[in-house]
């Protein structure tokens, strides 16, 4: 159903965009097929990225594959978005006939429009925004403690390992305790990092690294993305529970999996007397995190809608889409992410790490010197 409708969505939404496409260029017939010819082919490496096809093509290949065909997604949307607004204009008689046929000022005007609004979109990417987070506890420490936090790496054949090591090189120049990642890590398959050994890149992190699962794991196939982490040394919580130092990490299944075990049942083997964080891709539910008494929450997943008005969406979807969030006194943050799924462009939205202070009012906590 799903997948229907996934597909439906944008062969609807190319059809309208070509057939203005068709109008609108001030082209002999020749030319106009050719425009559109330009479309399909995008279109067609679009779907292609779902097929067996990628996997067989060499890696620079499959990654020029993977680009073009999410970036089109993108681009049908912002282009479906421009047509309807100029037709809604015609409606209301605001926008003349002949803006909308064979004119070369309209077609020089919405190439420009969408090429700056996409070279923006990918420049605002490539920039990672450090968010720093206080967080106070009354459970003692033996120390304030540094921590990195992350989600939806989505590592592959668009970010790849060139870029990744760029982002390990911000993450080491925090000096952090402890790094945490809230799952998706993985894009979609493990061939390109494979084929690159991205793993090596994990290794050269400063701090113990600790991850639940997203459900980009679970499309890339479960058994290869647990070799991929054991490569990368990266400590995977698989409804388990681990003790680090002052803390009790809690890596909780991905909902894709509808055996995951219940929250309240996990909580109970975690040590609340120490700060208790959950790692759990999915941001849904949060009033149980709080009913289980948990002290931190991280989560990604909605990578905040990754475009306007994308955003939109998922604020109406997510108690909470992006950001910190309290309930009662149970702390959250829904991480818009460091990486991307598909076309690499941020517009509305930033990619970003964040950067955690953890520190204790407790009476027998032990000052930082």
């Amino acid at each position: 159903m799903w997948m229907l409708l996934f597909m439906a969505l944008p062969l609807a939404g190319a059809a309208y965009v070509f057939w203005h496409i068709w109008q609108v260029v001030p082209f002999p017939v020749w030319g106009k097929w050719a425009t559109v010819a330009v479309g399909l082919i995008a279109l067609f490496c679009m779907f292609a990225n779902f097929t067996r096809l990628r996997g067989t093509l060499p890696l620079n290949t499959a990654s020029l594959l993977y680009n073009v065909g999410t970036s089109t997604l993108f681009i049908l949307l912002y282009l479906t978005m421009t047509f309807l607004v100029l037709d809604i204009g015609r409606l209301l008689r605001l926008v003349p006939r002949t803006v909308l046929h064979s004119n070369a000022t309209t077609t020089i005007a919405i190439v420009v429009f969408i090429t700056a609004i996409f070279v923006y979109g990918f420049v605002h990417y490539k920039h990672k925004v450090r968010q720093p987070i206080e967080l106070t506890t009354n459970k003692p420490l033996k120390r304030p403690l540094k921590i990195v936090m992350l989600s939806d790496l989505h590592l592959g054949f668009h970010n790849r390992r060139a870029e990744f090591a760029r982002w390990v090189d911000l993450i080491n120049a925090e000096k952090a305790d402890l790094i945490l990642i809230a799952g998706d890590i993985i894009d979609s398959g493990t061939e390109s990092l494979n084929k690159e050994e991205t793993w090596r890149e994990f290794l050269r992190l400063n701090a113990p690294v600790y991850a639940c699962l997203g459900n980009h794991e679970f499309y890339s196939g479960q058994y290869n993305a647990q070799l991929f982490y054991r490569q990368a040394d990266i400590r995977l919580l698989r409804d388990s529970v681990a003790t680090v130092g002052d803390l009790c990490i809690i890596g909780r299944e991905d909902r894709t999996n509808p055996q995951r075990q219940d929250l309240r049942t996990l909580a109970q083997r975690a040590d609340h007397q120490k700060y208790t964080i959950l790692l759990d891709h999915q941001p849904f539910n949060l009033e149980q995190t709080e009913q289980a008494g948990i002290d931190f929450q991280l989560s990604g997943h909605t990578h905040h809608g990754q475009v306007w008005p994308i955003s939109w969406i998922t604020q109406a979807i997510y108690e909470c889409a992006f950001g910190p969030w309290q309930r009662g006194n149970t702390h959250y943050y829904v991480s818009s992410g460091i990486g991307i799924w598909g076309g690499r462009f941020r517009i509305g939205t930033h990619s970003e790490y964040v950067v955690a202070t953890l520190t204790s009012t407790a009476e027998n906590a032990i000052p930082e010197e």
